[in-house]
């Protein structure tokens, strides 16, 4: 079983817990944010912690009045920024809904409770951690070793749906190149 279906599963099976079951829908509020809405702005401290029930969310840095996209999430996937939710310090990024998006909001506060609480959260919460640690080392050495048609190329096969879900230049400027250079690419393929 790998590390995204073991998640899978240990969520389903927490969820059986009538106790934690209850203690999760006490403290989640259900959340809908219209496309072009932003669910955290960069320099404001992140307070909660964002499930995607349905829709699609993109994370960038703004400076110099350009945006550069950092990452993606879709349905099932957490969407909150580690060090501001941790720190409690203002957040580096944005992160704005791609699309009509309903998400299940959870505050950091209630989370720690959570996950004192009962070890099957605390146990999600390494799992997801530690996935998101590897994701950023995968992410860091692409960047760093693959060329631009490598990149894209790993994004087709890992997220085919993206394509369909997110435009195309938020997906140029996640793979670090321009519109231009990635329609070049498109062609080629």
């Amino acid at each position: 079983m790998d590390q995204e279906e073991e998640i899978k599963q240990l969520v389903l099976d927490a969820f059986q817990d009538e106790a934690l079951y209850d203690a999760y829908v006490k403290v989640a509020e259900e959340k809908v944010f219209k496309k072009g809405e932003l669910l955290i702005e960069q320099g404001r401290v992140c307070r909660f912690c964002y499930f995607i029930i349905k829709g699609a969310v993109r994370s960038y840095y703004a400076k110099d009045d350009k945006e550069i996209t950092t990452s993606f999430c879709f349905e099932e996937d957490p969407v909150f920024s580690l060090e501001s939710v941790t720190r409690q310090t203002p957040c580096p990024e944005s992160f704005e809904a791609l699309e009509d998006t309903v998400i299940e909001a959870v505050s950091f506060n209630d989370l720690l409770v959570l996950r004192q609480q009962f070890p099957a959260i605390e146990r999600l919460w390494l799992l997801g951690v530690e996935a998101y640690a590897i994701w950023l080392e995968e992410r860091l050495h692409s960047l760093q070793f693959n060329t631009a048609k490598e990149r894209y190329q790993s994004l087709l096969q890992k997220y085919p749906y993206m394509i369909q879900r997110v435009q195309l230049r938020y997906i140029a400027s996640y793979l670090g190149i321009t519109l231009e250079t990635l329609s070049r690419i498109r062609a080629q393929l």
